[in-house]
């Protein structure tokens, strides 16, 4: 029989206010954004990234407190040029000191600092616009200092382009060791806004300690890919192809014991692959999206009427034109349609499954339904469900908040999977 395990306190499941839309608690709008309180900002869209984005990524090494807030301290709220200039200016000042450390040898110093330089300058490409040429020379940017810093890990840090189409997929691979043994294996996929530098720092270091190899790739949507035209599709079990392909072509790879994690629309990305792959032997998703339409049917941003887009802040204003550059459309309704089709059949997967979902978003009448519509379909019993809890700060989309909850939820299941 499947299990739901409810790590949440009672007393505390209905009291946490919302900033800005509420998540679908009446089955009408669904925002992924939304979080349960706010971090620094007013602006909502803007505070979702500052609390989750960059704040979650500290006990990775992304970010350093100290650096972070006084970059927010810079920032109009919701202005996405003032966004951008601050971390940008904190890129550079850490990029020097990371530099200067490694004139003179200090490898960990220099490791930390590069690594942190590189997250800056990803950071800085929120809210920027497609027409911009930062958001592409900055974007490599940040690629060429983790591939620098990477190389000052043992085992490193490597980078690895797949040939796919007329492209390559790009991709971070680091060994659980220094040996040669075929290892437990975990690969991460992002979603609609995510670079390969973000899943890094989302959970490699606690995919390390426990003893897994970390891969993660970029998808046609994801990174820089859509400079190139590749944005995202409804077949994305075909480019996952080619990443397994690359995964277990490596000596170094488990084929028993390879397992993929997605968040946000890589829990879609993941189990549509497994789907068509017996080859990823367990599947993790937060959350499940057994069907992308109904979500974006029911985003306000998709729903938006020309008054509401001419109110917004520059910055939440960038993000939605940005989401759309990657989709392919031209104004947010036209997520709606770019996604009908793109869904998974839970009872076609083999594998165990594990649904990992925020008690915040879990108040969406729409996600529930669709962890349901998971749960209830995945044929392995082994199949299970954890709603993680607001008063542990791990109550939001993607659980960005909380990425120790999330390992221990994560790494503790595939430890029992893959005994």
């Amino acid at each position: 029989m499947k299990r739901l395990t409810l790590i949440i306190l009672l007393a505390g499941m209905l009291m946490v206010p919302w900033s800005g839309v509420h998540a679908g608690e009446d089955g009408k709008a669904f925002d992924a954004h939304a979080t349960s309180f706010s971090y620094f900002f007013k602006d909502a869209d803007m505070d979702f990234h500052f609390g989750n984005l960059v704040l979650g990524s500290a006990v990775n090494g992304g970010v350093e407190i100290g650096e972070a807030f006084y970059a927010a301290s810079q920032i109009k709220d919701g202005d996405a040029v003032s966004w951008q200039t601050a971390w940008y200016e904190l890129a550079k000042r850490v990029e020097v000191r990371g530099l200067e450390a490694l004139k003179f040898g200090h490898t960990v110093s220099a490791r930390e600092q590069l690594l942190r330089a590189a997250y800056y300058y990803r950071i800085s490409l929120l809210a920027m616009l497609p027409d911009n040429p930062e958001l592409e020379k900055r974007g490599l940017k940040c690629r060429s200092l983790m591939k620098q810093a990477g190389a000052l890990f043992e085992p490193p840090l490597e980078y690895f382009e797949i040939p796919f189409e007329d492209t390559v997929l790009p991709g971070f691979f680091r060994k659980a060791d220094s040996s040669a043994k075929p290892t437990k294996t975990l690969l991460m996929i992002g979603g609609g806004e995510t670079y390969i530098e973000d899943l890094f720092f989302y959970i490699a270091r606690q995919a390390h300690e426990r003893g897994y190899n970390f891969m993660t790739v970029d998808l046609p949507g994801q990174g820089m890919l859509p400079h190139a035209g590749h944005v995202f599709r409804t077949d994305t079990n075909v480019p996952m192809k080619a990443v397994v392909d690359y995964a277990l072509s490596r000596s170094d790879v488990d084929p028993k014991k390879l397992a993929a994690y997605g968040i946000s629309g890589g829990g879609l990305f993941v189990p549509q692959a497994a789907m068509h792959d017996p080859r990823l032997k367990a599947v993790a998703m937060s959350s499940a999206v057994v069907d992308a339409y109904p979500l974006f049917a029911a985003m306000p941003a998709a729903l938006a009427s020309k008054d509401e887009i001419a109110s917004w802040t520059s910055f939440h204003g960038n993000v939605v034109k940005s989401i759309c550059w990657r989709y392919g459309v031209n104004q947010p309704s036209g997520l709606i349609e770019a996604n009908l089709g793109n869904t998974f059949d839970a009872s076609k997967i083999a594998a165990p499954a594990l649904l990992i979902v925020g008690e915040g978003e879990y108040r969406s009448k729409e996600v529930q339904r669709q962890q349901k519509v998971a749960l209830d379909n995945f044929p392995d019993s082994r199949s299970t469900m954890v709603v993680t809890p607001s008063d542990e700060g791990a109550t939001n989309h993607c659980i960005m908040e909380n990425r120790s909850v999330v390992g221990q939820v994560l790494f503790d299941w595939l430890d029992t999977i893959f005994k």
